[in-house]
Order: structure tokens, then C-alpha cells, then sequence
């Protein structure tokens, strides 16, 4: 197994050569302990226009140089550096000279160890020399993605790491610029296809200035792991959401609620505090349907299996079952009874004198009714898709395969 490392540098004249002779230092090292059979080494200039490229060019007998005429981005010069090889095992590290090259090794021990796609070296611990800035921003990131994944990882911008080339079609397409790294953490964190492991690694002070900016890139940081959250779990955030909204329903309706244990009615007031109510709770159930709707969306068209991932959620588990159809028709039900004293009456007199909070429980049921119908429509329309593209798939492996 071979594994190959790309060095993205933009302007780093202070510290390349000192990180290339390290990793040509830590070859011998980590294909000891390793037992690959190869590690190469690619610098990528992305658009320098200090020394950077003229003193990598001095290794080019022992090294790869790209050379960017013009910068395009940190994660562009790692993917450029990847794709000079055809190793099995795919790394990076920052020029900056923070990262101990020969930590190459104990991540990818540790990824052949746990059989994880990505291993990744953590800079938050007690001996590292992180910039407290960024350990609370990265603390911050990793804690959101904790929030809407299965597993967790403490830093989530981590610059050193090694990926298996096999995971690549899952993880990209990812962001060119700094980004790069959470956009990498947070698909394997929320992909189901994917699993990444970390450890320790030693961390220095960086030499020369720093190119990450904490405002625009954090804003930056934040934005892909949203995105990402919106693709691989959009029913994780609307369900939040519909949380929140059905607290403040319950806040709303709690003062009603107990005048009418006390006082046995309600005043006329309240019929404000019931339709904001209605109209938050209606909402609430909305953002739970078209979050597990989202969800199966993105399971169907990520899954290398649609049909097996159609119901993954247990949203989509209940759906799916029988005693679906129980719940809708049971509020209708509701809904009925309580203005079926006015609708006898109407039918009767031509007139009605029933209160108007059972009008508004009547049109709360009734919404939630049909809300629930049409989660299940769309729900089978995408079942149909889900069978459509299996079948696509293995029409497609079949025709490859002969």
C-alpha cells in the first residue's frame, strides 16, 4: 500500500524547505512502522510570489512541484497534489511547519486499526500551542456537528490527515479555499457511507503569518458545515426548530389552559392565543415531515443502496407502517366531534351558537390531517424514485461488468 502527501504552500519561503527536509527525514520512519511500500511527497505553490517555489524546486529529484501561476486555494492545491498520484492512501499537511511530518505514521496505523476512510490529527489538547482563538472556535464547530452526527470529533479543522483514495467519491465535491478541511470532517461526520477517527498529534506555533482570517473564515467554516448539515440531515435542524416552535406553543396555551381548569371557559381574548398556537404547532408538524422527507431525499441519492436507506429515520419507520393511516383518520375524527353539536344545529336552525375554540381545535386537527396525508403521498412518490434508481444501478454494474 502506498501513501502520498501533497504540501499546499502560498508563500511560505520561512518554512519550506524546513518542512520538506522533515518529511523526506520521516520516509525511512514511517514505511518502517507502517509497512507501505511507497510514500511520496507533492509541494503544491498555490500562486506564491515570495521564494516558496524556487527553493522546492532545489528537492525536485525527491519530490513533486506543482506550481499554480495564480492562487486558487488551499483545497484545490491538495486535490492537485492528490491526483498526481495513484497511491491508496491520500494525506496533507500545512507548509507552516506546525505539523510533525513523521505523525504520518500513527495516522495511518490508526486508520488501518479502527478500518476508518479518514484519520485526522487533533491539535486540542493539554500540550498543543493553538492559538486560543481558534481552539474556541473549533470547539464551537465540532460541538454543532456532534449535535446532528452519530459520532464526534474534536477539531474539526485539523491541517494534517490521511484519506483512502476509495473514500473520495463520497466526500467530494469539497470547497477549494481554507474550508476544505471542516467541509472534509463534516460529510464524514454526517455521511452514512463514511467513518473518521482522530488522535493526538503534536502541534507548534507556525512560522511566518498566519493566512487564516478568524471573521471571514469562520464565517466561512460555519457556512460549509451548514450546507452540509442541510444535505446529510436536514431533518435533525428542522426538528429543532419544530421544537422550538412547539415550546412556544406550549408557553402560549399554558395561562388558557389553566383559567379554563379554574374558571371552566375561556375569555374572549384567548382567540388570539389560539390561532398563533395553531399556527405554531401546524408549523412545528410541517418542519417534522419536511425534514424526514428532505432526509430520505438525500438518503435515496447519496445511498450506494436507495431501497435499504428509503427508511431510515424513524419518522419514515412510522410512515411506513400500517397504523399510519390510525393517526390522520383518528384526527379527523377529533376534529369532527368537536363541532358536530354545531353542524347538527346549523343543519336544523340554520344557525350556531357553539363556542369558538372548538371551531379553532376543529381546524387544528384537521390541518395536522392533512399535512400527514400529504407527507405519506410524497413519501410513496419517493419510494418509486428509490426503485427506480436501484434498478438503474444495477442495470448499470451489469452492463459494466459484461
Amino acid at each position: 500500500m502506498r501513501l502520498a502527501i501533497t504540501i499546499p504552500a502560498l508563500n511560505e519561503e520561512q518554512s519550506i524547505r524546513a518542512i520538506i527536509e522533515r518529511s523526506l527525514e520521516a520516509r525511512a520512519d514511517i514505511l518502517e512502522r507502517t509497512g507501505l511500500s511507497s510514500f511520496e511527497i507533492t509541494v503544491v505553490s498555490d500562486g506564491s510570489t515570495d521564494r516558496t517555489a524556487s527553493i522546492a524546486r532545489e528537492y525536485s529529484d525527491r519530490i513533486r512541484l506543482i506550481e499554480f501561476p495564480k492562487n486558487r486555494g488551499y483545497g484545490a492545491a491538495i486535490v492537485a497534489g492528490w491526483r498526481t498520484s495513484q497511491a491508496e492512501l491520500l494525506g496533507f499537511l500545512d507548509a507552516d511547519g506546525t505539523c510533525d511530518p513523521r505523525f504520518f505514521g500513527d495516522l495511518v496505523l490508526a486508520l488501518e486499526e479502527k478500518g476508518a476512510d479518514i484519520a485526522l490529527g487533533c491539535r486540542l489538547h493539554k500540550n498543543s500551542h493553538m492559538p486560543a482563538l481558534r481552539r474556541v472556535g473549533n470547539r464551537i464547530f465540532a460541538w454543532m456537528l456532534s449535535v446532528f452526527s452519530l459520532s464526534r470529533v474534536r477539531d474539526v479543522a485539523s491541517g494534517m490527515r490521511v484519506v483512502r483514495r476509495s473514500a473520495l467519491n463520497a466526500l467530494f465535491p469539497l470547497p477549494e479555499g481554507l474550508n476544505f478541511t471542516p467541509a472534509m470532517s463534516a460529510r464524514a461526520l454526517l455521511s452514512r457511507e463514511l467513518s473518521i477517527t482522530e488522535i493526538d498529534m503534536p502541534y507548534e506555533e507556525r512560522a511566518g503569518h498566519s493566512k487564516l482570517h478568524v471573521l471571514r473564515d469562520g464565517w466561512r467554516f460555519l457556512k460549509v458545515i451548514l450546507e452540509t448539515i442541510f444535505l446529510y440531515r436536514p431533518n435533525r435542524l428542522l426538528g429543532f426548530i419544530a421544537l422550538g416552535l412547539f415550546g412556544l406553543c406550549a408557553v402560549m396555551m399554558t395561562y388558557p389552559t389553566i383559567y379554563r381548569m379554574q374558571q371552566g371557559k375561556f375569555e374572549e381574548w384567548m382567540i388570539y392565543r389560539f390561532l398563533v398556537s395553531v399556527l405554531l404547532s401546524s408549523v412545528a408538524v410541517l418542519m417534522i415531515c419536511v425534514g424526514h422527507l428532505a432526509r430520505k431525499a438525500a438518503d435515496i441519492s447519496l445511498s450506494n443502496d436507495p431501497i435499504r436507506d428509503r427508511y431510515a429515520s424513524s419518522v419514515g419507520k412510522f410512515v411506513h407502517s400500517r397504523a399510519f393511516w390510525l393517526l390522520p383518520m383518528l384526527l379527523v375524527f377529533s376534529g369532527g366531534a368537536f363541532v358536530w353539536d354545531a353542524w347538527s344545529a346549523y343543519l336544523k336552525t340554520g344557525e350556531v351558537y357553539e363556542h369558538w375554540s372548538r371551531f379553532v381545535a376543529m381546524m387544528f386537527f384537521m390541518t395536522l390531517s392533512a399535512i400527514l396525508v400529504a407527507t405519506k403521498f410524497l413519501d410513496y412518490c419517493l419510494n418509486l424514485l428509490a426503485e427506480r434508481l436501484a434498478y438503474l444501478r444495477q442495470t448499470r454494474e451489469e452492463d459494466s461488468a459484461s
